[in-house]
């Protein structure tokens, strides 16, 4: 995994720049959580494996434990507009809610977002 790194009212963002598209890369993030090198990280929509998105697999739910437990933030942009799964609308929305996973159509937008 590569990122680079942003300060951000939140503290230091790390937006992963390259992530393949393997459910077993998509907790490599827990390396730059664990390290201290950031408060937050970014992923894109593209870089997650589809999986992630299918609540079963428990990928998402994990990874935003994961966040929780670290103390850190996740921001994840893409086009969740059209999501037709209601299941995953909810996790969506209740995740914005709390602030420490951010599902979001910008970068500026979710970083604000983010407590």
């Amino acid at each position: 995994m590569q990122f680079e790194k942003r300060d951000s009212p939140v503290g230091t963002v790390a937006v992963v720049t390259i992530l393949t598209n393997r459910i077993e890369d998509t907790c490599d993030f827990l390396d730059v959580l664990a390290s201290g090198a950031s408060d937050a990280l970014v992923l894109k929509v593209e870089h997650l494996n589809p999986a992630f998105f299918d609540l079963k697999t428990g990928i998402a739910g994990d990874m935003l434990q994961k966040v929780s437990t670290y103390g850190k933030r996740l921001l994840i942009v893409g086009d969740f507009d059209d999501v037709e799964s209601e299941a995953l609308r909810d996790f969506i929305r209740e995740s914005n809610r709390t602030g420490r996973g951010v599902f979001s159509n910008s970068l500026e937008t979710g970083i604000a977002a983010l407590r």
